[in-house]
């Protein structure tokens, strides 16, 4: 078991973010709606950037004539599998078409055979996994060479997901009531996954907005003396930080980003 206590809620991570700056000792002079601003572009930049914010995911979409009208899928109007949400995409990476032929189990067709009589040497002794796996990375490459991967282009400002070629018509490449799978990253949502207001970048870059904040907001009266010969310094707060900010926002890109994709020829 931890010894430490787990933060569970956005509000216990908010308190934890406050006595972090020095609350209840120290007034934190930044509004709740602030606050939750704050902690909202913190949670932003965890799921675009850190690898932990996202996560891999597969969609089944049946395709209708109104996509077909207009040529491309609205994830705003087109159905989405339970519990996935439009605008928790980030990203389409590829999409897979489902008709007859990719099942096929045409008696005459090229792949069939090949794969029938893998089976059999794999039943009889003859081949081994090694000879079949090179079997099928072959095969992979006739789907390349000859069928391709489908061209695509995903906007995320309006969940538009643009399928390039000739998707409609009598020998289009898809028709009403086709279904294609598509591959996609996905926000990882804090209400449902605890863990993330644990990450102790979450932790750290919240606390720096918040303080950022909260000296922004001290600025406008700076030069104010208090009761007591007390006078607020709000630019030095600000300045500290904008200068914890760089550096977490450097960390993540360089230690938590995903790598870019790539591709072997």
């Amino acid at each position: 078991m931890s010894s430490y206590q787990r933060i569970t809620s956005r509000s216990q991570f908010i308190e934890y973010c406050l006595r972090r700056l020095g609350a209840p000792v120290i007034e934190i002079n930044v509004d709740d709606e602030q606050i939750e601003d704050r902690v909202n572009d913190a949670l932003q930049l965890f799921n675009e950037y850190d690898g932990e914010g996202s996560s891999r995911t597969f969609a089944i979409i049946t395709i209708t004539q109104a996509i077909l009208d207009r040529g491309f899928i609205d994830f705003d109007l087109d159905t989405l599998p339970s519990g996935l949400n439009a605008d928790d995409i980030l990203s389409v990476v590829r999409v897979y078409p489902i008709d007859d032929q990719t099942g096929s189990v045409n008696f005459f067709d090229i792949k069939y055979q090949m794969r029938l009589n893998d089976m059999w040497d794999l039943n009889t002794g003859i081949g081994d996994l090694a000879y079949y796996e090179q079997m099928q990375q072959y095969l992979s490459t006739i789907d390349l060479k000859l069928t391709g991967h489908p061209q695509i282009q995903y906007q995320r400002a309006n969940n538009k997901l643009h399928i390039f070629g000739d998707i409609a018509g009598a020998h289009g490449d898809l028709q009403v009531n086709d279904k294609v799978l598509i591959e996609m990253y996905v926000t990882t949502d804090p209400n449902t996954n605890g863990k993330v207001y644990n990450n102790i970048f979450v932790k750290e870059y919240t606390t720096a907005l918040i303080k950022e904040q909260w000296g922004s907001n001290l600025i406008k009266f700076e030069g104010m003396v208090l009761p007591g010969g007390v006078q607020l310094n709000g630019r030095q707060i600000y300045e500290d930080a904008k200068q914890e900010i760089e550096v977490i926002r450097q960390r993540i890109y360089n230690e938590y980003d995903t790598p870019p994709d790539f591709f072997i020829g």
